[in-house]
């Protein structure tokens, strides 16, 4: 008997050793604190994952993938100071073997193209149920991309595949916005917010003169003259959906 209780026990720890060097550790990135508590509480039900931290904005999100090295991030596309996209775009600078999925309420078809060009492993909607995100998280980290089929199915006129996805993400001439510096992308996301010049400066800690260079030089890179094209083309692009109407108005 006690033979058997040592090979059981022994049984167990090499058990207990493959689900370790399986485990797949993750970085939860999301404004809404419930949202996080809610995704933790999905995903540790099933031993191969594992949440290692929660982020409440972009720049802590990046500071965690310092830090810890996850296996996978998830992030919310429409968070305050550094939206989703950004995080991502940072994130993949640091060369780290961290996979990104992108978590969104939004299936626009601009935002699901700039995440994949960028470089986003997933695309995945918030609607979508736990079983279908624990499919992207193996998927990505086994190397492939997954997008939601919800979202395929709602942008069907667009596009029919992933590998379609793929290619339109991936074409085009060179894109104006990226030779924007990080100061002039946090400033574009802050107006389609609706911060006003003051707001700016102090979310920015700058003054108000720079903050008009910031601007000049958007206008000047993008091709655009007015604040409100300024917004229209953030929101086209993808770079932080909503807030349109409280936006524009605000000069």
């Amino acid at each position: 008997m006690k033979l058997a209780g040592m090979e059981k026990k022994k049984v167990l720890s090499q058990k207990s050793k493959i689900r370790g060097s399986l485990k797949v550790t993750i970085v939860l990135a999301d404004d809404h604190a419930i949202v996080r508590q809610g995704l933790r509480t999905l995903l540790e039900s099933d031993p191969q994952f594992e949440v290692v931290g929660e982020a409440a904005n972009g720049l802590e999100a990046i500071e965690l993938v310092k830090r810890r090295k996850p296996t996978v991030l998830i992030a919310d596309l429409m968070m305050p100071g550094l939206n989703g996209l950004e995080t991502t775009r940072k994130v993949l600078r640091l060369k780290s073997k961290t996979r990104v999925i992108v978590l969104s309420m939004y299936r626009n078809e601009a935002y699901v193209l700039e995440a994949l060009r960028i470089g986003a492993a997933g695309y995945i909607a918030k609607e979508s149920g736990g079983a279908e995100l624990f499919q992207a998280i193996r998927e990505v980290v086994a190397g492939r991309r997954y997008l939601s089929p919800i979202i395929s199915e709602a942008a069907k006129d667009s596009y029919s595949s992933m590998g379609t996805i793929l290619k339109k993400a991936s074409a085009g001439s060179p894109d104006p916005y990226d030779t924007l510096t990080a100061r002039e992308r946090q400033m574009l996301q802050l107006m389609v917010e609706g911060a006003t010049n003051r707001d700016m400066g102090a979310r920015m800690k700058t003054s108000s003169h720079a903050v008009e260079i910031y601007r000049a030089a958007l206008m000047r890179k993008l091709g655009l003259k007015t604040r409100g094209k300024l917004i229209l083309y953030a929101l086209r692009r993808g770079v932080a959906p909503g807030h349109e109407a409280k936006a524009i108005k605000k000069k």
